[in-house]
């Protein structure tokens, strides 16, 4: 197999140094550009908005069946000093090793290595996005100018493709009191108290009735203003689907539940669901599934189908009809740790397993 590891690891190392929170991506964009074109490509970039761009391969002919996609931004880091790429016992360690530079990392490779070994450009496109993390733009402003009936995402799965993909709601909880001086704190006017009640209720009632969700606090915060009565507190709540849950019915049981709660108050004014998105499950037949069962084997990978259990880009292109296979290094369960980290010989599989499909294109 004509991919260089050496080549794969020192790039993976350089993406994970060059710090590229969401929106904050042009550095690591313009290093991946520049590294493109060094390698005789003819990359482009594709305007998502100012100072954020796409860096794109597009083949020769017009309309591309597959696509490999991945995105070049990350989390925040958790600590600014200790963010960077560090190789020990056969692992990478560092922010976007696993979710997902070193994904990207692997595509580029196969991509160089494709044309190294041909002297042309394969018969797919390359689509290493901004925006991800949060809103997911880099992709929307892809499919706005291209067109593919496949794609390959590469999240982490530890190397299983996953055909299904889970849904996934986000919700914003608001709730209110009185302001007052602290000493004069009574419960029922507290909006903290308030937002604690409801937020255990509600996360024991899903925990309790639907018990496939998979639910996440974050982000609570109330107001700032010394030593006072708070009188606003906000919360945020993640939802993660199986695919075959209906993300309507979802919605409605929790309005139901938070009406329950504040009988007297408007829900509107206490939920907000900001995101919805249904999730999918594909067929596992057809030419393409076929062309990469021949890949696993012919990588000596077991095929092994399994599903996705969090958000992604994945259903950008499947609501713009497009059939994503997630399949990327690394794992979710150590995305967006402290210690982060990936496995170099799942790197260097994973390039070669994007090569086999380039090939196979």
């Amino acid at each position: 197999m004509p991919v260089q590891p050496d080549r794969l690891l020192k790039l993976t190392e350089s993406l994970v140094n060059i710090y590229s929170p969401t929106g904050k991506e042009l550095e690591v964009v313009t290093f991946i550009d520049g590294y493109l074109k060094s390698a005789g490509f003819r990359s482009e970039l594709q305007e998502v908005e100012k100072d954020r761009q796409n860096v794109l391969i597009m083949p020769e002919s017009d309309a591309p069946v597959l696509c490999l996609n991945g995105h070049v931004d990350t989390v925040a880091a958790s600590d600014y000093d200790n963010y960077e790429c560090y190789i020990e016992d056969g692992e990478l360690y560092g922010l976007g090793t696993s979710d997902m530079k070193g994904g990207c990392a692997a595509m580029i490779e196969a991509f160089h290595a494709y044309l190294e070994d041909t002297g042309k450009l394969p018969d797919a496109a390359l689509a290493l996005v901004v925006g991800e993390e949060e809103t997911g733009d880099g992709t929307s402003r892809l499919l706005e100018d291209y067109r593919f009936t496949w794609a390959v995402v590469g999240e982490p799965t530890e190397l299983l493709p996953c055909f299904s993909h889970y849904g996934y709601i986000e919700a914003n909880l608001t709730t209110r009191g009185t302001r007052m001086h602290a000493s004069m704190a009574r419960q029922e006017v507290n909006a903290v108290h308030a937002m604690l009640g409801a937020l255990l209720k509600l996360t024991d009632y899903l925990q309790a009735e639907k018990k496939d969700i998979i639910f996440n606090i974050r982000d609570v915060f109330s107001t700032r203003s010394g030593f006072v009565v708070p009188d606003y507190c906000e919360a945020w709540l993640d939802l993660h689907m199986p695919p075959h849950y209906p993300a309507g019915t979802v919605i409605y049981d929790v309005e139901e539940f938070i009406r329950e709660l504040f009988p007297d108050e408007d829900v509107e004014e206490i939920l907000n669901i900001t995101t919805i998105r249904s999730g999918y499950s594909l067929p596992e037949k057809g030419p393409m599934v076929q062309m990469l069962k021949d890949v696993f084997t012919s990588c000596g990978l077991p095929w092994k189908p399994s599903l996705f259990p969090s958000d992604s880009d994945a259903i950008i292109f499947w609501d713009s009809g497009v059939r994503p296979v997630i399949l990327g290094p690394g794992t979710l369960e150590k995305a967006h740790r402290e210690d982060e980290s990936v496995f170099s010989d799942q790197l260097i599989k994973a390039a070669e397993l994007y090569y086999a499909i380039l090939a196979s294109c």
